[in-house]
């Protein structure tokens, strides 16, 4: 193995980590102390790695630590759902380096949509002031069938020649890896949130449909062709109620953030008495859940009505894979999980109407603490669980404004 992949791999050791002895990364890029501390030390003179002080002492002599330097490399982060997009550009510690620009971006029966989010993608790098050289990669999370190994999207976006990444690459003269946008948050969960020390956890992404990432012996898991985890569509119940894939009775049509606001809207609209009022009637979907939540958390009974249904339902479809899948946490993350412990009783009721004791009695629920970032840093940790595979650009530290960074953490 070269140097420089020894390099690639140390460089993406730490951007996982963020601080690792040279000891450490010697077992985790499994070369010998020797080796690893001679291409720490050429990595701190060519400006990429910094020490980090001390570890905490365990016993014996405390070893020095290492980091990443925050502004030698960036990430183009990219977090799309069926009617809105974010991007932002990351640095090594996962820092907003750009504000998040969010802009309307329907995929439904939209031809235009991959031609769209380029022309976003390269305006963003480019008033950004970043040079492109110091940019690893494109990370883009989305909805929808993806094989991220062909690099296709069977339900939403068609490249018009080429697949997905190779199209953008194209166009923005960057790599880039393409996923589902719940298998992303899983891994974010898995690299820095609350799955980082388990081996088994399923993590519900609760967004516009019910997603499902599943992280199985340390492992993300995306199945043979990538196509696992289609929660919302499990056949739950005997509602007669069209889903949007087709098929009646699915999770998502009792369950979603979509369902929640269209039920709040029918409950308004028969009387209820809420704090809501009217504010629903005519504002678009994305406004409205955030009147939802925002009453929510003020304690309104009629919202708080509305996610309790929900967590329930999602609860019903959470009980089935425990039976399967036997998972030591289940984490409720992404935009959805801003709703907070409201999730966590009606989830846990259905869990205890529905498992059997025995294999109900070890899981845990939490709710993510990446939340709504999720996604962004998913698509950012994709990017960099390939970069091995990329040359090392020359370090030179990039000066950023102050304005630039918006810390959203």
């Amino acid at each position: 193995m070269k140097k420089s992949s020894y390099k690639k791999n140390i460089i993406k050791q730490l951007y996982f980590a963020q601080s690792l002895s040279c000891a450490e990364i010697s077992e985790k890029i499994d070369k010998s102390l020797p080796l690893t501390t001679k291409v720490v030390n050429e990595l701190m003179d060519e400006d990429f790695i910094i020490e980090n002080g001390y570890a905490p002492s365990s016993g014996g002599r405390r070893p020095l630590t290492y980091s990443l330097k925050r502004d030698v490399l960036y990430i183009v982060a990219v977090a799309m759902d069926q009617f809105y997009t974010r991007i932002a550009i990351i640095d090594m510690q996962n820092q907003y380096v750009t504000r998040v620009e969010k802009f309307d971006l329907v995929l439904l029966k939209n031809p235009e949509v991959l031609m769209a989010l380029v022309d976003k993608i390269n305006n963003h790098i480019t008033s950004s002031g970043l040079p492109k050289n110091k940019i690893v990669g494109i990370g883009v999370g989305m909805p929808g069938f993806i094989d991220a190994g062909k690099g296709v999207n069977y339900t939403f976006l068609d490249a018009p020649y080429g697949n997905i990444p190779s199209y953008i690459a194209e166009k923005t003269g960057l790599e880039v890896f393409i996923d589902n946008d719940s298998s992303l948050v899983a891994l974010a969960e898995l690299r820095f949130g609350a799955a980082q020390h388990t081996t088994n956890a399923m993590v519900v992404n609760i967004g516009w449909g019910v997603g499902l990432g599943l992280i199985l012996e340390g492992k993300l898991f995306r199945g043979y062709n990538g196509f696992a985890g289609e929660f919302s569509h499990i056949p739950v119940f005997s509602n007669n109620k069209l889903c949007s894939c087709g098929k009646k009775g699915c999770l998502e049509t009792e369950s979603s953030l979509s369902i929640i606001v269209e039920k709040a809207r029918q409950g308004l609209d028969a009387g209820q008495v809420s704090m809501l009022a009217n504010l629903l009637v005519d504002v678009n979907t994305e406004n409205a859940f955030e009147e939802i939540i925002r009453a929510a958390q003020k304690g309104d009974q009629f919202a708080v009505g509305l996610f309790s249904e929900a967590g329930y339902n999602i609860g019903r479809g959470v009980a089935i894979l425990i039976h399967i899948l036997n998972p030591e946490i289940i984490i409720f993350s992404g935009r959805g999980s801003r709703a907070g412990r409201i999730w966590k009783a009606p989830v846990q009721q259905a869990i205890n109407e529905m498992c059997i004791p025995r294999l109900a009695a070890s899981t845990e629920i939490e709710i993510s603490q990446l939340g709504y970032e999720a996604e962004m840093i998913g698509a950012a940790a994709l990017v960099m669980e390939n970069y091995e595979t990329k040359t090392i650009p020359n370090s030179v530290p990039v000066e950023m404004p102050t304005a630039f960074y918006a810390q959203n953490n």
